[in-house]
């Protein structure tokens, strides 16, 4: 009733083997409640997680506890009493981000209880040694000092400050007595906590053996399903080879008629083809004398040719010889043309000198 809830979120949980050290088991079939509880008794933090109606997680935050992340959306811590590591998988990374952010904190707020519980022990024993070393100065005073009348009759400013000390180691051995009846009481309360966490741990262990063996079960049931699988998947793709060759064939028979339908055409058309044959035979026979007729034309045509290009051959060798004698008159030409023009500038030369 003690203990109070101050952070929840959900996520995966994981355990390490215990066999191997090295893989993770799953401790939750889903997400589950993860949760730090406060105990405003014993003044300790714990991790909790509930899984229907067993224990997944019970975990004591120790000053000594590092969570670790081991990627973006897992984290993972060792908690020595509990003698395994706990693993957590969480949907986000934000999520992540502040169960770490929580952890340190709560780290540090258990070292702080640690702290001031350790200087609580260390004040009750200094007390209960100072109530060891002056109670025998008590009673050697009482023994030096003589009976009670005695002490009435010759009391002094020393017995008075005995006493008042005497009063004060009464108050702290009173105050000890009821430490020590808080801390009895804490014990039973711990020992039942163990005792109740020692059977939640067997029950978990019975738990965790029996999924085992439906894992094993489920495991042996899923490699046959697989066998069965790759069975049906050979018999499907043998069914989708037939229903391919089905194809193929009705797609060859659909050609096949097509061509049979365009044959069937052909022959009617050769059939009507038979008919007007003659025709066409007395066609081809008066087309067949055109032709002679157009070949003995072309004959005479490609003499023709070839005589005019015989006479284009002589009158472009004319053509070639008259360019040449041309072109000889043009020189000759051009030269008589340079004697006229050097007479007449001495014509004009001599008409300026006369």
């Amino acid at each position: 009733m003690g203990e109070q809830p101050i952070f929840t979120t959900r996520a995966h949980v994981f355990q390490i083997d215990p066999n191997t050290k090295k893989n993770w088991m799953p401790a939750s079939k889903q997400a589950v409640t993860v949760s730090y509880f406060y105990d405003v008794t014993r003044n300790s933090y714990r991790i909790i997680s509930v899984d229907g109606a067993k224990v997944i997680i019970n975990s004591t935050i120790t000053p000594n506890m590092t969570f670790t992340k081991t990627s973006q959306k897992f984290g993972q811590w060792a908690d020595s009493r509990a003698n395994t590591v706990f693993g957590l998988g969480f949907s986000s990374e934000q999520q992540l981000t502040k169960f770490a952010e929580k952890f340190q904190e709560v780290k540090e707020a258990a070292k702080i209880a640690k702290d001031k519980t350790q200087e609580k022990i260390e004040t009750s024993s200094n007390h209960s040694q100072e109530c060891g070393r002056e109670t025998p100065s008590s009673t050697q005073a009482s023994s030096v000092n003589g009976t009670d009348d005695e002490k009435a009759s010759h009391a002094g400013p020393a017995d008075t400050h005995l006493k008042s000390e005497n009063d004060k180691l009464k108050i702290a051995l009173t105050q000890s007595a009821a430490n020590v009846k808080k801390w009895e009481i804490e014990l039973q309360t711990l020992r039942e906590s163990n005792a109740r966490l020692t059977t939640a741990l067997q029950e978990s262990a019975a738990s965790v053996e029996q999924w085992r063996r439906q894992f094993s079960i489920c495991r042996d049931e899923n490699d046959r399903l697989r066998t069965k699988i790759d069975e049906l998947e050979e018999q499907c793709s043998e069914i989708n080879r037939e229903k391919e060759k089905n194809t193929q064939l009705k797609r060859r028979i659909e050609e096949l008629e097509a061509e049979l339908r365009e044959k069937e055409t052909e022959l009617k058309d050769l059939r009507k083809q038979s008919e007007i044959i003659p025709q066409l035979m007395s066609e081809c026979e008066y087309v067949s004398e055109k032709l002679e007729a157009a070949e003995r034309d072309n004959q005479n045509l490609e003499d023709k040719v070839r005589s005019l290009k015989t006479d284009i051959e002589e009158s472009k060798y004319r053509q070639r010889h008259l360019k040449v004698e041309l072109k000889s008159f043009l020189e000759v030409l051009d030269g008589k043309i340079d004697d006229l023009h050097d007479f007449r500038r001495g014509l004009s030369k001599l008409g300026t000198d006369n």
